[in-house]
């Protein structure tokens, strides 16, 4: 993300204080305070919504592409792993005595 989360938040503040400014202002005309604050609401939900994907961890991110890659290895490769489960066949081999 090209922000850094304290920037997010002071201009998430900022429209927060703009907002709270037209609210106790009285009416512009020609219906000018109604539209601005409906411009700020959506400012401050894309604000939010930014906050929210840099909270997300790099791992979450890649997570997501985690079933279309699963995928691509088809229900051969998963009966192979089941297969070597029951055989024991992989991973790494037991310690013995000799290897301690």
């Amino acid at each position: 993300m090209p922000f850094d989360r304290r920037s997010l938040q002071a201009l998430r503040n900022l429209i927060v204080d703009t907002d709270l400014i037209l609210e106790t202002t009285p009416d512009l005309p020609q219906n000018r305070t109604a539209c601005s604050r409906e411009n700020l609401r959506a400012a401050l939900a894309l604000v939010d919504d930014l906050i929210g994907q840099q909270r997300m961890s790099a791992a979450a991110v890649m997570g997501r592409k985690g079933g279309s890659t699963m995928a691509k290895r088809g229900p051969e490769y998963f009966r192979q792993l089941a297969a070597r489960r029951k055989t024991r066949a992989g991973g790494r081999p037991r310690k013995t005595k000799s290897d301690e």
